[in-house]
């Protein structure tokens, strides 16, 4: 039995994730959340997400899921398919005690993790910016509510957001 998988995603209220590989807000509250959720763990991403971070994230491991077999980056780990990519976030999070294998983005792997996460962190971020990458469609029914934390607008956040936990239902 493979390590859980958890999702962490910030969207916009229309589904947005990002744009041209970038994020489309300033959110240091949700910077905090992602390191608090991914810290210690393994991180399955793409190699669109992985490029426009630019380097592993201290404290955790990071699985880069890619079709371009002449990609390599140091310190990351290379996987060719999405169970390549669990396979080895499985290896490494045991290696370091992990709880769990965060999936970190973008579109196209939160499609391919989003059957199998046991939780969803939703970051919902109150704007409706024009994006390149939406997050993909979910059957919202299969996961319950756990927390729903809101947070204003600030000096530190340039929208409004929710922070909701979502666990799949047995």
């Amino acid at each position: 039995m493979t390590l859980p998988l958890i999702l962490v995603v910030a969207m916009a209220e229309n589904g947005v994730i990002g744009r041209d590989n970038q994020l489309l807000w300033r959110l240091k509250t949700d910077l905090r959340r992602f390191r608090d959720l991914t810290w210690g763990k393994p991180m399955i991403m793409g190699r669109k997400t992985f490029q426009s971070i630019g380097k592993p994230l201290p404290g955790r491991e990071t699985v880069v899921l890619t079709r371009s077999r002449d990609f390599a980056a140091p310190g990351v780990h290379i996987a060719a398919s999405w169970d390549e990519a669990v396979d080895k976030g499985d290896e490494l999070g045991r290696a370091m005690g992990a709880q769990s294998i965060a999936v970190a983005g973008g579109a196209e792997i939160y499609a391919l993790a989003l059957p199998h996460v046991q939780n969803l962190y939703l970051t919902e971020v109150r704007a409706a910016p024009d994006g390149d990458a939406v997050f993909p469609a979910f059957d919202r029914s299969r996961f319950r509510e756990t927390a729903r934390v809101q947070h204003p607008k600030g000096p530190d956040d340039e929208h409004a957001f929710t922070f909701i936990d979502l666990e799949r239902r047995r």
